[in-house]
């Protein structure tokens, strides 16, 4: 059974940049630098079976499984054991060296042990043979260089692995995790944690294996144990919240709803108990519950720290915010259509707070206003309303609704005098002079001084420009007056 969360979509017009660059390193690691790997295993295969190596350690092979069998009672070396007898019965020499070149821990073994193997002539003769293949071709192969071989844990491996895979099916459901779990966790940290934090599982996922692998000579390959450290992560991000898992068995599949935290445990327990109980799959099991258990760790140690989730992360998606949106919008309308004025007064002012970047409201909230232009609210709103409009570059608008308000509200609350001041600005940027000189009139009865001259000096300069002397000396008049 395959249990996967599935609560967010991709936002393509904002890309998840880091999760698609480590779907494309992988991709580029597995064609260019591990496509190599067969035609080298080829060449050792070949060089192997032109030696005398296989009538060296076949015999030592079986010594080998009998006594895993007999000190460790493993059934897997049971099935191995008689499918290597079968082999040679058949005759199948090429399946043959294919067994015994691949068993690292046979290799292991017959480094530890090759004195009591073989008498000294067979041992010269296996070392010259043997080391020559393991040197010219299999410690080239990526596994044994940028792979992860508990035996011999060095600190770049804990990352390199990370990238190699095993094959064209373990690359594909790899990459299709890495990017089902990727571009949330991406969403919610930011490119640059998400990268630091997807490598960090990936290196406590190695050293997990590594725990319970001592000594092997197995190099662990692929990204398995930093999707876990995804996986761990995106269940700590949403904590306790309820959120959508989809779920595959055999043929059937359907999505359903659970605390996210909750599945931690499950998927624990699963990759704990196929460790013990599953028998030799090659599957990293050990890698994938340490990659859980530190993707967790990460979040919750440092998830009011350094990897704290982005504020906007819990937000919803434009197309949920616009649904939310347009049924809102669609109830205050109402509330405007049965003249509930109140009611839909307080459900744009709602819709405002909520979405500031939709002018409309204001527009709303400033028709609603002008239903009582003896309240001081009206005033707030044709000042927020002549803001707007310049924020929006539409100075025509500003200098409709200050000659609206100026007929309906002035003589109850005057506008302040910077308004009647923009407006000035505005109606000679527009060559309405009309309008300028009395938002002039407006503003110089209860404007300081600077302010005046400023404007008195404007309009000099603009009548002088239309060669209108008349009205440029009474003007300047006005300067000298308050100057």
């Amino acid at each position: 059974m395959l249990i996967i969360p599935a609560e967010n979509a991709v936002n393509w017009k904002r890309p998840p940049w880091v999760t698609l660059g480590l779907i494309m390193a992988c991709l580029l690691v597995f064609l260019f630098y591990q496509g190599g790997d067969d035609r080298k295993f080829e060449a050792a295969l070949e060089d192997y079976l032109e030696s005398d190596l296989l009538a060296l350690e076949a015999p030592a092979y079986e010594d080998y499984l009998q006594r895993e069998i007999q000190f460790e009672g493993s059934q897997q070396r049971v099935l191995e054991l008689q499918e290597f007898q079968q082999l040679q019965e058949n005759e199948e020499v090429l399946w043959q060296a294919v067994t015994l070149l691949l068993d690292r821990e046979f290799y292991q073994y017959l480094q530890q042990n090759r004195d009591l193997i073989w008498a000294p002539a067979q041992r010269n003769l296996w070392l010259e043979q043997r080391l020559a293949i393991e040197q010219q071709w299999i410690s080239r192969m990526s596994a044994y260089q940028l792979g992860l071989v508990p035996a011999e844990l060095s600190l770049y491996t804990l990352i390199t692995y990370q990238f190699l895979h095993g094959g064209w099916g373990h690359i594909i459901g790899n990459l299709l995790f890495l990017f089902l779990l990727g571009f949330t966790v991406e969403k919610a940290l930011g490119p640059g944690r998400f990268l630091v934090a997807y490598l960090v599982c990936g290196a406590l996922s190695g050293l997990v294996f590594t725990a319970f692998s001592m000594g092997s000579q197995v190099p662990l390959v692929g990204a398995s144990g930093s999707i876990s450290g995804l996986m761990g992560m995106y269940v700590a991000i949403y904590g306790l919240q309820r959120i959508r898992f989809f779920y595959f068995l055999g043929v059937y599949f359907n999505y359903f709803r659970a605390p996210a935290i909750a599945m931690l445990p499950v998927w624990l327990g699963k990759e704990i108990y196929d460790y013990w109980f599953a028998g030799a799959t090659g599957i990293a099991y050990m890698a994938h519950a340490g990659g859980l258990a530190a993707g967790a760790g990460l979040v919750w140690l440092l998830g009011q720290s350094w990897l704290q989730v982005k504020e906007e992360f819990f937000e919803p998606e434009q197309e949920e915010q616009d649904e939310q949106f347009t049924k809102a919008y669609g109830q205050a309308m109402a509330s405007l259509g049965r003249m509930e004025f109140d009611l839909a007064r307080r459900q744009f002012e709602a819709l405002r707070e909520r979405y500031p970047e939709r002018p409309v409201l204001l527009e709303h909230l400033y028709q609603l206003a002008k239903l009582r232009p003896d309240l001081d609210s009206y005033r707030m709103r044709a000042e927020e309303m002549m803001a707007d409009a310049i924020a929006r570059r539409q100075p025509e608008q500003m200098v409709d609704v200050w000659q609206e308000y100026l007929s309906k509200g002035e003589a109850y609350h005057p506008l302040a005098p910077e308004a009647h001041n923009r407006v000035l600005f505005a109606s000679l940027k527009r060559h309405d002079f009309k309008a300028a000189e009395k938002a002039f009139e407006r503003m110089r009865a209860k404007a300081e001084p600077d302010m005046v001259n400023e404007a008195c000096r404007l309009l000099v300069a603009e009548f002088e420009k239309l060669q209108m002397e008349p009205k440029a000396r009474h003007y300047r008049q006005l300067l000298q007056v308050h100057g």
